[in-house]
Formats: C-alpha cells, sequence, structure tokens
C-alpha cells in the first residue's frame, strides 16, 4: 500500500469522537472536493507492506484507516483482515463512491461512509447502492456547507432505508452552531458533531 503518514490523535469525527486511535492515512482519491482538508495526500507518500503496518499498529487498540481513499489501494483486504484478526478495533474511512461489498464483515470494523453533499462538487460520483452493505454498527457521515447541502442530507436521509447512525457536520469542522440549531428545529434523528481535531489543534496535519 502507498502510505501518506502514521500518527497516533484522537478521532475527531463520528461517534467514535475522542478515542485515541491510530491513524494509516493512504495515498490517492478518486475525488476532489472542493473544501477537501487532506489535499496532502493525494500524492507523495511510501510504500508500505501489510506486515511492516501491522508492526506500527502492533500495541495500540483503536485503528482508523483513512485517506484520501483508502479502498483504491490493491492491499486494503488484507490488511483489514489483519487488523480484525488481531484484535484491534477498526474504522475504515470512505468517501461513498467506490463499492463497500467487499469489505469484510466484522463487529471489530466500522464502516465511516460519506454522502457528499452539492457543494462539495462530488455528489453525482456516489453509489447509492452502498447503504444496503451498511451494518447497524456502521455510520454515514454528511458534511454540510449551506441550505442546499441541508436539503439534500434531509432528502436522501428520508429516501433510503439506512440501518446506521447518520452524522452531520459543519464544512470545516467548527462552526456547529447554526447547523446544531437547524437539526434540532426540526427534529432531525441525525447527530450533530464537530472535527474534534480541528478543534484543539486547528488545520494542523497528522492530528
Amino acid at each position: 500500500m502507498k502510505i501518506c503518514e502514521l500518527f497516533r490523535s484522537v478521532q475527531g469525527e463520528g461517534v467514535m469522537i475522542g478515542s485515541v486511535t491510530y491513524f494509516i492515512r493512504s495515498v490517492g482519491c478518486n475525488l476532489s472536493c472542493e473544501w477537501c482538508d487532506t489535499k496532502y495526500s493525494r500524492t507523495g507518500g511510501r510504500e508500505m507492506s501489510v506486515r511492516e503496518m501491522m508492526e506500527c499498529v502492533k500495541d495500540e487498540r483503536n485503528v482508523c484507516v483513512t485517506g484520501g481513499e483508502p479502498l483504491l489501494q490493491d492491499d486494503i483486504y488484507e490488511l483489514l483482515d489483519a487488523l480484525v484478526s488481531e484484535g484491534k478495533n477498526v474504522v475504515l474511512e470512505t468517501n461513498g463512491s467506490v463499492d463497500i461489498s467487499k469489505v469484510p464483515s466484522s463487529e471489530r470494523l466500522m464502516i465511516s461512509m460519506d454522502i457528499k453533499c452539492p457543494s462539495s462538487g462530488m455528489s453525482d460520483k456516489m453509489i447509492g447502492s452502498n447503504i444496503k452493505y451498511l451494518k447497524r454498527t456502521d455510520q454515514l457521515k454528511f458534511i454540510i456547507g449551506d441550505g442546499s447541502d441541508l436539503e439534500y442530507a434531509i432528502s436522501f436521509i428520508g429516501s433510503h432505508e439506512i440501518r446506521c447512525a447518520v452524522i452531520f457536520s459543519p464544512v470545516g469542522g467548527m462552526d456547529i452552531e447554526p447547523l446544531a440549531e437547524e437539526a434540532i428545529e426540526r427534529g432531525l434523528n441525525v447527530r450533530v458533531l464537530p472535527q474534534l481535531h480541528k478543534i484543539i489543534w486547528g488545520n494542523k496535519r497528522s492530528v
């Protein structure tokens, strides 16, 4: 696999927010979101074997495999199987535009899948059929940039049978009050969450 960076931090997003986690960030993405905050992961990096990565995480409890888009990597399924087999709690972050049907089904593996809203410029790249592969213990994330994004997200969750937690976060991760107020007013069955790592460290890399 081609790896951009490896680091330990706290999980900044989703239902595992605040958990001390070891991050494996892969290189490369098939999307180009307008507000992408990890553009540096699109190129560069270094080749690492699954064995080398497993050595890095041997003492870790929680591991997040992210990108870029990690499902584009040839060795991704071998890595996920190895992590689960070693008893790690794994979060796989994927952007919603790649087939997730082959991702191992395990109580130790959470799929954290995005649905890109219109402000990303990538909403037409989503694979709607991925929804049926999400388990109750997975999560579906929407990054909300404006009112059109909010309406899009509400319409999407209203027209799909979603079994897992639904996360709404603001673009940029921090200006959460307007989104929270909208969710309260409308009585939405979602979790409104910031990006905790940005609140703590700002837009710093490797956090």
